[in-house]
């Protein structure tokens, strides 16, 4: 069945090609049409379009439909072409020719539209709920391991002394700039585009700001020509938060990797966390943080491919904008799985005690001999020179106790401060007001 369908039948080679496997991300969505459904409705009673008894009788199947989708016990039937259809085919069978009305004002463009932008607006905070668990075990861990030293490198070359605590505290505040691109796309997202129809509005006095309201949004794509063009930047944008946090991943994943080599020997993990070789008996292999920082690099990728996917299209829906749900969907999958099995290995980290106490970290106090220097009135160019002649001619040492104080150092990690940065944009998602406000018009 389609709801576009007149008097002949698209050849099956046809079908096939356009539909592809959209009926699987479509399932996805599959509460969410039935929520704007349910919105879109509403709406229609209040301007005449439908009657107090027919929007009851309505929103009866549909609360029935929607209760299937949560209980997976819901079906996109083959020959239905898509969720919109198999919604308005089930009501149709059920209620007749009542079942139709709900189409009246609406396109498939903003249908989909809506469903993915509250789709997205629901991923996004699972999403956010994965980054925050992360963040609070990498603070725990910087809390735990602040006073632990460990080599700090530039060019993969010893360079001054860090340390776990400021390590792990690193990424925890990568987290918080990661969380700030996420709040920017949804913002994005949470923009009504219903109403829209296919792009040019309806002669119909559709109420945009009643559905804005129902579905909990905070604004709406205004300009209806536009609420169509915002499909293609909204993924993007959501592409481009998710490659953020995949790059403090990655990057994190990296780290690990390098940490738990035996030449570097910082860190090390229960064996039952590492894999094994065919050949080499003696191996442990980091295998998790390698698939992460692969699951990583691709989803860093996928911005330029949303972006190669919409370059050059015209305003206006174009059936290019299909593929974006395969580029995309399966990305908050990964991002999602790869934050739990971060949280899942830090968890069971185990950090090396007194590291720097090993004769060859000696120049990474080079540093500290010239500051101290400084403090007895050296200058400091001059202090520079001294300590690069100790090293060249092999009579540099250094024994006394660091001591970093200033903001963002290894005395000074300003953990709470960043805490208070994280919880501020967490807590201006607002996420309970949002299901409230859904849970009101499933009501």
């Amino acid at each position: 069945m389609k709801i576009w369908q007149k008097d002949k039948d698209s050849l099956p080679i046809i079908e096939q090609f356009t539909v592809g496997n959209d009926t699987v991300f479509d399932l996805k969505m599959a509460a969410y049409d039935v929520l704007g459904s349910m919105a879109h409705t509403k709406m229609l009673n209040q301007i005449k379009i439908i009657s107090d008894s027919e929007l009851l009788l309505l929103h009866k199947e549909l609360k029935i439909i929607y209760n299937q989708i949560l209980a997976q016990q819901f079906l996109i039937e083959p020959g239905v072409e898509d969720i919109h259809s198999q919604v308005e085919l089930i009501l149709t069978k059920k209620l007749g020719e009542l079942g139709k009305k709900i189409h009246a004002g609406r396109s498939r463009n903003d249908q989909v539209l809506v469903d993915i932008k509250l789709f997205l607006r629901h991923e996004i905070e699972t999403v956010t709920q994965s980054m925050a668990t992360l963040f609070q075990v990498l603070q725990k861990l910087s809390d735990t391991y602040k006073n632990d030293l460990l080599p700090g490198y530039t060019h993969l070359q010893l360079a001054m002394p860090s340390s776990f605590g400021l390590w792990f505290g690193a990424y925890a505040e990568s987290l918080v700039d990661d969380m700030i691109a996420v709040k920017a796309a949804f913002d994005l997202v949470n923009k009504n585009p219903l109403g829209s129809a296919a792009g040019y509005g309806s002669s119909f006095p559709l109420n945009r700001q009643y559905t804005t309201e129902l579905l909990g949004f905070a604004d709406l794509n205004y300009n209806v020509v536009y609420a169509q063009m915002s499909r293609g930047k909204t993924e993007k944008a959501v592409a481009q938060a998710l490659s953020n946090i995949a790059d403090t991943l990655s990057k994190m994943s990296m780290d690990v990797c390098l940490f738990l080599n035996q030449n570097f020997n910082f860190i090390s993990f229960p064996e039952e966390l590492t894999t094994g070789s065919s050949i080499m008996p003696h191996k442990k292999n980091p295998d998790v943080f390698e698939l992460i920082r692969a699951h990583c690099n691709r989803i860093k990728g996928l911005p330029n491919e949303i972006s190669l996917l919409t370059s050059n299209l015209p305003s206006g829906y174009q059936r290019d904008l299909q593929l974006l749900k395969s580029s995309l969907f399966p990305a908050i999958d990964t991002i999602n799985t790869c934050l739990e099995i971060s949280v899942f290995m830090l968890d069971k980290i185990t950090v090396k005690k007194n590291i720097l106490d090993d004769p060859k970290y000696q120049y990474l106090f080079t540093v500290e001999k010239v500051n101290q220097l400084v403090l007895q009135g050296t200058p400091f160019r001059t202090a520079y020179q001294i300590v690069g002649k100790e090293v060249n001619d092999g009579s540099f040492n250094f024994k006394d106790q660091i001591h970093h104080t200033h903001i963002g150092s290894i005395g000074n990690l300003c953990n709470k401060e960043i805490n208070n940065n994280f919880e501020r944009l967490l807590q201006s998602f607002q996420f309970k007001k949002l299901q409230t406000t859904l849970d009101a018009l499933i009501s």
